[in-house]
C-alpha cells in the first residue's frame, strides 16, 4: 500500500520481499530509477535492512521507502527511518534524491510526507540531520516546517514537534480507483 498526498510524490515502504529481488538483481518493470540510478551504497543498505528485519522485525511504519513521482513506477530517492520513535517520542528520518529530480522543489514534498507517516504512526516528533553545505536540504526541511536545534561545523540538525491526530493531514492512503483526499496543505513556497 502506497502512501501519497495530493503533491506529485508518492511514498513505497521497502519491503522484505522487494529487497530480496534486488539482491538477486530480479527488478520488476517499472522499478528502476529516474534519470539513472544514483545511490551507490543500494546493495549496502539492501543487505543492512534485511540483517535488521532478520534480527529485530521489520521495522514498518518507520523502514524505508521509496519515493516515486505519481503515475509513475521510477524510483527518484527514498525517505528512511531509523527505527520507531524512543522513549520521548521521537523518531528520526533521512531524505535523499537523484540528481536528475534536484532543484524541482521535490525535497519538501518529500519531507512533508516523511513528517506525515511520523505523525500518522504516533511519533511526538521528527528529527533530521543534514551536512551544513547540503543548503538544498536545509532549505526544504525549513519549509516542510522543522527548525534547527544544533549544529556543528559539519552537520545541522532539524526537528518539529508534530501535532496530535488529525491536525496534521499530510498523508492519506492510496488505494486504486479512489481520489485523493481533499483538504491537504498546499506545498508551502520555497
Amino acid at each position: 500500500m502506497d502512501t501519497t498526498t495530493t503533491t506529485p510524490l508518492t511514498l513505497h515502504p521497502f519491503t522484505v520481499s522487494e529487497a530480496r529481488r534486488v539482491l538477486a538483481g530480479d527488478r520488476a518493470p517499472g522499478e528502476g530509477w529516474e534519470g539513472g540510478y544514483a545511490f551507490a551504497d543500494e546493495i549496502d543498505l539492501v543487505r543492512t535492512f534485511l540483517e535488521i528485519v532478520e534480527t529485530e522485525g521489520d521495522p514498518a511504519p518507520f523502514g524505508p521507502y521509496l519515493l516515486r513521482r505519481n503515475g509513475s513506477g521510477a524510483a527518484i530517492g527514498a525517505v528512511i527511518f531509523y527505527g520507531p520513535p524512543d522513549a520521548t517520542g521521537t523518531v528520526e528520518f533521512a531524505f535523499a534524491l537523484v540528481p536528475a529530480v534536484r532543484g524541482q522543489g521535490l525535497a519538501v514534498e518529500a519531507v512533508q510526507l516523511a513528517l506525515g507517516v511520523a505523525a500518522a504512526n504516533g511519533a511526538a516528533r521528527a528529527r533530521a540531520d543534514a551536512e551544513a553545505a547540503n543548503v538544498p536540504a536545509t532549505r526544504a526541511m525549513r519549509a516542510a516546517g522543522m527548525h534547527e536545534i544544533a549544529r556543528d561545523a559539519t552537520m545541522r540538525r532539524y526537528e518539529r514537534h508534530l501535532p496530535t491526530t488529525g491536525q496534521l493531514q499530510a498523508i492519506v492512503i492510496d488505494r486504486p480507483g479512489t481520489e485523493p483526499a481533499a483538504g491537504h496543505p498546499e506545498r508551502p513556497a520555497e
